[in-house]
């Protein structure tokens, strides 16, 4: 006898797609799952229904054999087969420790959306992340310089600005998207962004995606002359490592560590834990010494789709096999704590 669902559609193809991203599946065929969401969700449901029994959902756009049989499914309120199968493989903690630290953490200050790189909306980052308990998100989408990451010129972070305002709007006020960038660190360490923007938004990660291999004395101050800029609140993925994925591997750019997390103290700047498990950056050793050093942190997903956001279980872990106080962590913080240390002049 078939398991029974009453989740409908919509949430079961959006599910499946969040299931996916999650345990790091191919994304081209995730895409169809969401594409096949979007396709449906303004369909009145007698429509869909109608479709169903008619054997016509592969005539809509975005609609393959594989969403059909799922909506087919869900419609007729049978659990699809796809779906009870990811919820055995990919439910449940991606990480055995952190657990403790996982609970305390109430957002996220990196993520991107398809304004930039990342896969899908804003509005389904955001929901996502609610779906997940966060109290709050911050939309780190990339700076102008990172052409290949489609990066936001001023107008558009303009425009974009826009529409978080009118996603929290619809929310009002049970969770909170916050402005941000994921800005990039240019040669000489500056921002790669006016300050009038930047003064716009609410938090600001300072990355470095160029030129990792620069010798460590140039590396150096260029890191730190980013951690001087009065706008910068978190120095991103520092190392710029990759120790597996499909983009292959990568070596950590070298500089001066204690240098930089010394700046990172002197400057009130948090040192990014970052989640993803092609990154696990920085490594154990910097970790440790931007602990003993008196840095505060944050434990970022750096998620570039919804299912991806739930990779803060791997940051946790790696932060509390560490010994970190989670009161460092900025990301524990309540939002109003967390706006007024990212924003000190108001």
């Amino acid at each position: 006898m078939s398991e029974s669902y009453d989740g409908g559609p919509v949430a079961a193809l959006r599910r499946i797609a969040f299931l996916m991203e999650r345990g790091r599946e191919d994304s081209r065929r995730i895409e169809a799952f969401r594409a096949a969401a979007a396709t449906i969700l303004p369909l009145p449901a007698e429509e869909i229904a109608e479709r169903v029994e008619a054997g016509t959902l592969t005539e809509l756009s975005g609609i393959g054999p594989s969403t059909s049989k799922v909506i087919t499914d869900a419609v007729h309120g049978v659990m699809p087969e796809r779906l009870a199968k990811l919820e055995q493989e990919h439910v449940g903690p991606l990480a055995s420790g952190g657990r403790d630290l996982r609970a305390l953490v109430r957002g996220d200050l990196h993520c991107h959306s398809n304004w930039s790189d990342g896969g899908s909306p804003i509005e389904e980052m955001a929901f996502t992340a609610i779906e997940l308990g966060h109290e709050y998100l911050v939309l780190t989408d990339h700076s102008p310089r990172l052409r290949v990451a489609n990066g936001l010129s001023a107008e558009r972070l303009t425009r974009q600005l826009g529409v978080v305002e009118a996603v929290n709007a619809h929310l009002d006020g049970a969770f909170t998207l916050l402005k941000g960038i994921e800005v990039d660190i240019l040669d000489d360490g500056s921002l790669d962004q006016t300050d009038e923007m930047l003064a716009q938004l609410e938090v600001r990660v300072a990355s470095v995606h160029s030129k990792l291999r620069m010798d460590p004395e140039p590396m150096t101050r260029r890191m730190i002359g980013a951690i001087r800029n009065r706008f910068t609140n978190v120095l991103g993925h520092c190392t710029g490592r990759l120790v597996t994925g499909n983009r292959g591997v990568r070596p950590s750019s070298e500089f001066d560590a204690k240098a930089v997390f010394e700046a990172c103290v002197e400057h009130d700047v948090a040192v990014e834990i970052n989640s993803r498990p092609e990154r696990r950056d920085p490594p154990t050793k910097l970790l440790e010494l931007a602990r003993d050093i008196g840095c505060l942190f944050s434990i970022d997903s750096d998620s570039h789709a919804p299912g991806q956001l739930d990779m803060l279980d791997y940051g946790c872990e790696r932060a509390e096999a560490a010994g970190i106080d989670p009161d460092r962590i900025v990301n524990t913080w309540p939002r109003d704590r967390l706006l007024a240390w990212a924003n000190p002049e108001g």
